[in-house]
């Protein structure tokens, strides 16, 4: 007897922590179970001739907005190469409407409904030891009966669980070389965001810390790159959240980053405290803003002081040593396209290392769902459910925000045009307005659809500053050659760039004297200034060289040119 747990992820960096719970949580039937990992961009027969050399009696299928498409398409194949075999499904996108998805897809035997840890083990032994204890008497599945086969029998959701009792799901760490750890240490969210399922559990539970504590070594003394929590609102509970970064403080590896998502406003004198200690890169920061619109916030349930949280990611933002990155959801109720134009222009002033524009997901068994016929929200049928409008914002209004997504990504969220961004947002009336016209700009000239390469990103740059008569095209070319050589020694230069050969024997002097290693490199920008770029000693967040202002040393001391 075996049994297969599949995950589909997104993309190979990515793990499935679901499976590797599950497989932890069966116990003395742990031999017989299997985990086997694909990503959604594989080749289809690749995943159906691997499973099929498998031979497995059971197929569970961890199901997510990201793969239950796949999944479903899969499904029907593997059943007619394997057609003695069990197929199930598990996790949020099968889980609120189990009967429905059995009825839509025959290919599947059955769901387990919700938490899965405690359901799974007894599944495991109903197959594997052929436990006389029926299906019906097992908590947290719907099923296909047997004797009836369209008849779905539903034994009712499980009673939640002990987080302490699921035992660590990391034993050996060599088949997640170059991949994203994911971490639990608590379930449940005290909040009610109405777009979100985390809200339906209330419960919060929190893993023993002692054990949290041992578990999280083991991930330092490994030196994991990255350990990614997967706690909704890691710092709603202050003692635990202060347990966990003093003890990664205290045991810093230098190597590990840890990522947690917190809501910024709840955080007190004490943790800011800590975090202003902690080595640059140790932990990153995710911050849901949502909106700043306060009928917004209200409309959904959440809670959050937005100048507190300002001025807390401000605070944070000072110490230079962690990355925070900031979202917003476009498509809220009471959100129009001018309301959700200053929540951007509010958020994108703090300046985050990472700004995520999302747009609102219609989940199953979430609030939005129920509130959809009141606030006109019409969403795609299939995931990931995107909002299409709502009751104040319509389609064209969406495919615009889609544009200024796409400009944010490309050019904020790289991190490789800091200093250009800054220069051109001054000739224009906001930021926003900045995107919306870059974005404008791709549209026209058919650049929206092609893929371009790092330094093409800049010659449109230079393209649109060009339909821009109060833009300096040589002040934005230097700017844009300071970012560029912030990122690399480039082994050509830029078309766009100053000629540097009145300045090469006053560089040669100075590199000679310093002792400047051949690795770095020196710009004499069109104003004067001179800088050396450093690549053996980078910024830890930015990955930029280290930038010297050495333009009164050399004027002093070699002369200016």
């Amino acid at each position: 007897m075996k049994i297969l747990l599949a995950a589909c992820n997104a993309k190979y960096i990515h793990s499935n922590l679901a499976v590797y719970n599950l497989k932890s949580c069966s116990g003395k039937y742990s031999p017989q179970v299997v985990i086997r990992e694909y990503t959604i961009n594989q080749i289809r027969d690749e995943i159906l001739k691997d499973i099929y050399l498998e031979q497995p009696d059971v197929v569970c299928f961890s199901c997510y907005i990201w793969n239950i498409s796949f999944v479903k398409e899969l499904a029907p194949d593997l059943k007619k190469i394997l057609p003695e075999t069990d197929f199930w499904a598990g996790g949020p996108e099968v889980s609120y409407d189990a009967r429905e998805f059995l009825r839509k897809n025959p290919a599947f035997f059955g769901v387990m409904v919700g938490e899965g840890e405690e359901t799974f083990h007894e599944l495991a032994g109903y197959y594997i030891k052929k436990n006389p204890k029926n299906l019906k008497e097992i908590q947290g599945v719907a099923f296909r009966d047997e004797l009836d086969v369209p008849n779905i029998v539903h034994t009712g959701w499980r009673e939640l669980m002990d987080l302490s009792k699921v035992p660590f799901a990391y034993k050996d760490l060599t088949e997640f070389k170059n991949r994203i750890i994911y971490y639990e240490s608590s379930r449940g969210c005290p909040f009610s965001c109405s777009y979100c399922l985390s809200s339906i559990d209330k419960k919060l539970r929190f893993r023993d810390i002692e054990l949290v504590k041992k578990e999280l070594q083991f991930f330092i003394d490994n030196k994991v790159p990255q350990v990614k929590f997967v706690d909704r609102t890691f710092n709603c509970k202050h003692d635990h959240a202060m347990a966990i970064w003093k003890y990664i403080t205290e045991h810093d590896n230098g190597i590990t980053n840890f990522h947690f998502e917190i809501s910024a406003d709840l955080l007190r004198e004490e943790e800011l405290a800590l975090m202003k200690t902690m080595r640059p890169g140790l932990i990153q920061l995710e911050i849901g803003v949502q909106s700043t619109n306060p009928e917004t916030i209200k409309a959904i349930h959440r809670t959050m002081d937005f100048q507190k949280l300002r001025m807390i990611v401000d605070r944070i933002h000072s110490f230079g040593n962690i990355h925070q990155h900031l979202d917003l959801i476009a498509g809220l109720p009471y959100e129009n396209y001018e309301s959700f134009h200053k929540s951007f222009c509010d958020v994108y002033a703090m300046r985050p290392e990472q700004f995520q524009l999302g747009f609102l997901k219609v989940l199953k068994g979430s609030h939005m769902m129920e509130m959809t016929e009141e606030y006109q929200i019409l969403y795609k049928d299939r995931e990931p459910y995107e909002v299409l409008s709502t009751a104040w914002l319509d389609y064209g209004e969406i495919l615009k925000l889609k544009m200024v997504e796409s400009m944010v990504e490309v050019y904020y969220n790289s991190g490789q045009f800091k200093n250009t961004l800054v220069f051109l947002e001054q000739y224009f009336e906001d930021p926003f307005q900045m995107y919306e016209a870059l974005g404008r700009f791709y549209e026209k000239k058919g650049y929206s659809e092609i893929s371009h390469s790092r330094m093409r990103r800049y010659e449109i740059l230079m393209e649109f500053a060009g339909e821009h008569s109060e833009i300096p095209q040589e002040g934005l070319s230097d700017v844009m050659v300071l970012d560029l050589y912030l990122r690399e020694n480039l082994k050509s230069r830029p078309s766009f760039a100053s000629d540097q050969k009145p300045y090469e024997r006053l560089v040669w002097d100075y590199r000679k004297a310093e002792k400047i290693p051949k690795t770095a490199h020196i710009e004499v920008f069109r104003d004067g200034r001179k800088f050396l770029f450093d690549y053996m000693h980078r910024d830890p967040l930015t990955n930029n060289a280290k930038l010297t202002d050495i333009t009164d040393e050399v004027n002093k001391n070699y002369g200016n040119v």
